[in-house]
């Protein structure tokens, strides 16, 4: 291989261990996943962020991140989240009739 291969692949590996954040969802869910220390689970994380008020989720994972005697704080989490979170509100999707002469 010549040098400006080597570089080249050189600069792919190190684009790939960086962490690609486009949305603040996917920020809120990453921030999550680190403060409960579970980050084999961030894209469960990234999804809840989607589905459920992002300043909530981070009060609750904060909260619990604090705590000293909980082993599991990823499981922990979601047992908070289902008593003390509802959704966001989705928008319903209907389908529409579809007319036939």
């Amino acid at each position: 291989m010549s040098n400006i291969e080597e570089n080249y692949l050189d600069i792919i590996k190190e684009r790939a261990a960086k962490s690609h954040v486009y949305k603040k969802y996917q920020l809120t869910g990453l921030t999550i996943s680190q403060l409960l220390n579970d980050e084999s689970h961030k894209s469960l994380y990234i999804k809840l962020a989607m589905q459920y008020n992002n300043n909530r989720l981070m009060e609750i994972a904060k909260d619990i991140s604090e705590r000293k005697n909980i082993e599991n704080k990823g499981g922990y989490f979601m047992v908070m989240l289902k008593t003390k979170l509802p959704p966001k509100s989705q928008k319903i999707k209907t389908k529409k009739s579809i007319q036939t002469n």
